[in-house]
């Protein structure tokens, strides 16, 4: 398993997940004893996940998704200052939902590593009209990291709120201490899909009419409290070892880019040194990328292609064109941690092995190879 940006579970939070249908089932807003016991659980849990993004658990709400949590998170801010104006700043590599929310704004160029122009950046939450500012801690499609306290330090200058995105990094990388809103993914650490909004004290924040009753009025309904609890086991077995699993990650994701950069008319994109450890991305010039794909799994190997926000469909990721690289014949592999998928690092070793043959075998599929 390569492709890890969405799952498995970590072993021990699918236990926790099992064992919470008989103790966790009752809706937490009932005054009744399982509702109570619910409750009780569910705000254990908010604790371990409030320590995980550096808040209190006053200021976290739990969200069916990490697109949920953004677009909750960014409508809060904007709704907050509507008076102000609508403008959102976004760089040009956002997830797809966050780059829908900004609208018609012009969004922040990259460049071909996938970097924030910082000069631009301050230039445009300088602007008028600006409502807030996002910007992802790390891509999740080719693994470049963001001067995320630099952005946020101009934020501050300007007065305009941020919402950092860590959606792709968090129990991966360190999480910055910046931040008016921070949003999160439990799938990032091998938990499961469940959006993480935090929105720090004295952030003018707050959403249309009608005002919603669950998760301090952010959400329409609490979350299911046996998700929560698998979140926060797997947080807390992950956390001890991020550094170390981070480490080896690392170490494979070199490895990875080594080979890939080895065949012929191969890209690999991204920031080879200031990335997230266990993203890795490459373009393959007379190839198509759902048949490398195909290949690939005809070898046993899960990897993905297209963009990381778009994953339903292999469109163009509008990443690589905003970085001004190769769009088609993209492989991505986004590594599980170790402790989710022992056997990453002989996947890791098959892959580089297969990937010549694999690459003459589509071009010559194809019809490429003679090009």
């Amino acid at each position: 398993m390569l492709d890890a940006s969405r799952g498995p579970l970590h072993p021990l939070a699918a236990a926790t997940l099992t064992g919470a249908l008989d103790a966790a089932w009752a809706d937490p807003s009932r005054r009744h004893a399982p509702g109570r016991r619910s409750r009780s659980l569910l705000d254990t849990t908010r604790s371990v996940l409030a320590g995980a993004m550096g808040v209190r658990p006053d200021d976290l709400s739990l969200h069916a998704g990490a697109e949920e949590a953004l677009v909750t998170g960014l409508t809060g801010l904007t709704h907050a200052r509507r008076r102000v104006g609508t403008v959102v700043v976004a760089t040009a590599v956002e997830r797809s939902v966050v780059l829908l929310r900004a609208g018609d704004a012009e969004p922040v160029p990259v460049d071909r590593l996938g970097r924030v122009d910082v000069d631009a950046f301050a230039a445009a939450v300088a602007g008028p009209g600006v409502a807030a500012a996002v910007v992802s801690t790390g891509n999740a499609e080719v693994g470049t990291t963001q001067p995320v306290e630099d952005l946020a330090a101009l934020c501050r200058d300007a007065g305009v709120p941020l919402l950092v995105d860590a959606t792709a990094s968090l129990g991966r990388s360190p999480l910055p201490a910046v931040g008016d809103v921070v949003v999160a993914d439990a799938a990032s650490f091998g938990g499961p899909p469940l959006g993480l909004l935090a929105v720090r004290p004295g952030v003018r924040w707050g959403l249309p009419a009608p005002r919603l009753e669950a998760e301090h009025g952010r959400a329409p309904a609490a979350p299911w409290v046996p998700l929560a609890l698998a979140a926060a086991e797997a947080w807390r077995q992950g956390e001890a070892a991020a550094d170390d699993d981070a480490s080896a990650a690392r170490d494979l994701v070199d490895r990875v880019r080594t080979a890939a950069s080895r065949v012929p008319d191969v890209e690999v994109v991204g920031d080879p040194a200031d990335r997230l450890p266990h993203v890795v991305t490459f373009s393959v010039l007379f190839a198509d990328g759902e048949v490398l794909l195909d290949e690939l799994a005809g070898h046993g190997l899960a990897v993905a292609s297209g963009s990381a926000c778009t994953s339903s469909a292999l469109r163009p990721s509008h990443v690589l064109a905003a970085m001004g690289v190769l769009t088609h014949g993209n492989v991505r592999v986004t590594l599980p941690l170790a402790s989710v998928s022992p056997d990453r690092e002989r996947d890791v070793d098959r892959l580089c092995t297969a990937l010549p043959e694999v690459v003459a075998a589509v071009r010559a599929r194809l019809g490429t190879d003679a090009l």
